[in-house]
């Protein structure tokens, strides 16, 4: 399936995203279970920073969830998009959550500042925690993972590989009154960030030497073993839906192997006989292995005969694989030979 890497590679090379779920769950733990006379600390109060001046809450309410349920659902968040600190490294993905940290801070400010003045609404405290890089992840997530259909609900609603990771967001979004302020805040300083509005990237970036130090302080105590060669799996929100891509996939490899051997095949005859019969080299999905030829002289097998092909090809996906470059003739026998499936068909098509 398309979901790349992020199924069964665990935390493997991804040192700060394993830190970043473990050191903030315990410390929330320690504040909730063992240390609640400390909380007041963390707590992050934009009325004491706005009055009582104390700047120093922009950051140490802004590190530590205070909601065990919060710290559930965001470290649930960190470790699907663990995938950006593996496609990026952890320097640019350091960067990335050190901006979009920053900004956020200042558009709480401004989010705050403007409801009390438009709407006189009093926003005094949000929630607090690492929520605004947390939200604004959701940014490369939407713009570069691509979507891809895992199963339907009822026929009409579409379950995907990304599906999971926007019920989590969802969850965090409702667990209090203001968290869509802090929502909202992450998503724009994510949206500021990954454009690279205003040049923000350039100042607000972890500088090297701190890279380096973290990367030998990090990697010795978070970095993960390599994982064993397992086909990694898209992202099933049940056990069946990660079996059902398993079938899927394996289901697609023997097609595309399939197909492979008879497009060789064809193309042997046609370097004898200069005549290429496509329906006899592209049989449907219903009638997989009927057709392999046996071995030995031509002159002792009895004639191939091909069960009547009647699967109906969608015009509309011809189209799309004709806009590709492909022949019509291809694009027909490609769909007929996948049911009608136009990854499948492509991927066949782009291969041979």
């Amino acid at each position: 399936m398309m979901f790349t890497s992020t199924g069964s590679w665990g935390l493997y090379k991804a040192p700060l995203s394993k830190s970043l779920l473990l050191l903030p769950t315990i410390l929330a733990v320690l504040l909730t279970v063992l240390l609640p006379q400390y909380q007041d600390m963390f707590i992050y109060n934009l009325q004491a920073v706005r009055q009582g001046k104390q700047l120093w809450r922009l950051v140490s309410g802004r590190l530590i969830c205070l909601d065990l349920k919060d710290t559930f659902c965001s470290s649930l968040l960190i470790y699907n998009f663990r995938i950006f600190e593996r496609r990026f490294g952890s320097h640019k993905f350091a960067s990335f959550l050190f901006g979009a940290w920053i900004l956020s801070a200042f558009v709480d400010l401004l989010l705050s500042e403007a409801l009390r003045f438009m709407f006189e609404l009093q926003v005094d405290v949000l929630p607090a925690g690492l929520l605004g890089p947390v939200f604004a992840l959701f940014v490369p997530f939407y713009n570069t993972i691509p979507r891809v259909q895992v199963t339907q609900l009822l026929g009409h609603v579409s379950i995907t590989n990304k599906s999971l990771t926007y019920i989590v967001g969802a969850q965090l979004l409702t667990s209090s009154a203001y968290m869509w302020i802090v929502a909202c805040s992450g998503l724009i300083a994510g949206m500021l960030y990954y454009s690279n509005k205003l040049a923000v990237q350039k100042y607000l970036r972890v500088p090297e030497w701190v890279a380096r130090c973290g990367s030998v302080l990090l990697e010795p105590v978070f970095s993960d073993s390599e994982p064993t060669a397992e086909a990694p799996l898209g992202m099933g929100a049940t056990l069946d839906i990660q079996r059902q891509q398993r079938m899927d996939m394996l289901d697609q490899q023997l097609l595309l192997s399939q197909l492979a051997h008879f497009r060789r095949n064809a193309q042997q005859q046609q370097a004898q006989t200069g005549l290429l019969n496509w329906n006899r080299f592209f049989p449907t999905l219903r009638h997989r292995g009927q057709n392999r030829h046996q071995e030995g002289p031509q002159s002792q097998q009895p004639p191939y005969t091909h069960p009547p092909d009647n699967t109906a090809v969608v015009e509309e996906q011809v189209a799309r694989l004709m806009e590709m470059g492909f022949s019509r003739m291809d694009a027909q026998e490609a769909l007929r030979a996948s049911n009608n499936d136009i990854n499948i068909a492509t991927n066949f098509l782009l291969q041979h």
